[in-house]
């Protein structure tokens, strides 16, 4: 059985797969995408406030960290491929919308 962690320090991760770099980034900017359309939603919002724009950006930008970690090191391809394409979908479908 093959080991992913490379000797020099216990419980290191020497590589990770190709296809994960590339999901992962490719997730990763979709995300930023659809964080931005929802601060400026936010913004648009009647009585909206500046803090109502930042809490939009820090979950957003949280959720987007989390789900690309998950990509990056936990999640199977078919599902990683699946969010990321999800995402593209979802960038895709709310800017050509307007």
């Amino acid at each position: 059985m093959t080991s992913v962690t490379g000797g020099a320090r216990p419980g290191y991760v020497d590589h990770v797969e190709t296809w994960r770099i590339v999901a992962t980034g490719s997730f990763l900017l979709g995300g930023l995408v659809l964080v931005l359309v929802g601060m400026a939603q936010a913004r648009d919002r009647k009585g909206a406030r500046h803090g109502d724009v930042v809490r939009a950006a820090v979950v957003g930008l949280a959720v987007v960290a989390v789900v690309a970690v998950l990509i990056a090191y936990v999640l199977p391809s078919v599902v990683a491929w699946g969010v990321v394409a999800a995402a593209a979908i979802a960038v895709v479908f709310i800017t050509m919308v307007d």
